[in-house]
């Protein structure tokens, strides 16, 4: 008997769906709204540093004098290669420090600008030729504690070291209020929305549906481990390993990608723990130095491995954001 049109291409269709699924539907994410404090915090432009040495002795013995952390990146932003570049921990866009009455990186005033603003909070310049331009948080980088914003590209030619930005600073505090076992850090109501609009949310299983462009083995993450928190600050992805770097796609990481570490748990601290799960945003740029690379600002976490990740090339900050 002649086989109809449908049956010859149900296997067709039924392939398909195995190898491409149809998520479920979930529902948007949800916080204590209400209960989050907005304050101001004000950072200053931070000027490019660079250690006596001068030099860095990288991992395979070579000595380099390149450039770092610090001051004003003008082509390198987010969604930009945080990978191909002649850089060491290059930090994206527009670097801020608070350095308080007493000139100190470590003062109370910068560990205030930098545990209390949140990625996606506005950033508005204060003063110089920019002055009432806004823009976002996009992230932290531990060490040399700055935090790092990002403007629209008519602003950039404005901007002079040492120049003030204030930061609406929303989202210490957060709590989500519809899944279980999964803390938030770092995370302002503004990037909750776009993760929301972008396919966010919670499934049908009660986990936290996140999506990202890559997931990588805590096993190679390195320089930031044994810190006691992660309100600040950020830790390395290394990638010595050339076989590791092809399979994890890691050759491709941009700023602003929302990134997941497989077996880490990040609640109290940094640490290696199997099942767990924790998401984050790549904030700095590549290193070659000895157990560093680019940088991963923590945004979610769960000891019990409550999140299902969703890979999407999409899943940036600058689509997410709307950042141009």
């Amino acid at each position: 008997m002649k086989k109809s049109m449908f049956s010859r291409l149900f296997p067709l269709v039924a392939a398909l769906v195995v190898v491409f699924p149809v998520l479920a539907e979930v529902e948007p994410v949800e916080y204590n709204a209400d209960e989050l404090v907005e304050m101001a915090v004000t950072g200053f432009i931070a000027p490019p540093f660079i250690r006596e040495a001068v030099y860095r002795v990288e991992a395979d013995g070579r000595v380099r004098m390149l450039p770092g952390t610090g001051g004003i990146t003008y082509n390198f932003r987010t969604g930009d290669t945080a990978v191909d570049m002649a850089g060491n921990h290059v930090e994206p866009a527009v670097s801020l420090v608070n350095l308080g009455a007493d000139n100190d990186r470590n003062g109370p005033e910068n560990r205030a600008l930098n545990a209390l603003s949140a990625i996606g909070n506005r950033a508005r310049i204060i003063d110089g030729q920019s002055a009432g331009a806004e823009g976002w948080v996009i992230g932290k980088h531990g060490g040399i504690e700055h935090l790092m914003v990002d403007f629209p590209e008519e602003h950039y030619a404005g901007l002079t070291i040492g120049d003030a930005i204030q930061i609406r600073s929303l989202g210490a505090g957060m709590e989500l209020s519809n899944v279980e076992g999964v803390e938030v850090m770092n995370t302002s109501p503004a990037l909750i929305d776009a993760l929301n609009e972008a396919g966010a949310g919670v499934n049908g299983e009660g986990q936290l549906r996140i999506p990202v462009t890559h997931q990588i083995p805590a096993k190679i993450m390195g320089s930031g481990l044994g810190r006691d928190h992660v309100y600040t600050g950020d830790y390395d992805i290394q990638m010595f390993d050339e076989e590791v770097v092809e399979r994890y796609n890691l050759g491709s990481l941009r700023f602003g990608d929302i990134v997941a570490i497989v077996d880490a748990d990040h609640s109290y601290g940094r640490i290696y723990r199997q099942g767990a799960v924790s998401v984050g945003v790549i904030s700095h740029g590549r290193s070659d130095s000895a157990g560093h690379g680019p940088g991963v600002t923590t945004l979610f976490t769960s000891t019990e491995g409550n999140i299902e990740l969703v890979v999407d090339e999409n899943a940036n900050l600058g689509p997410l954001l709307g950042i141009e």
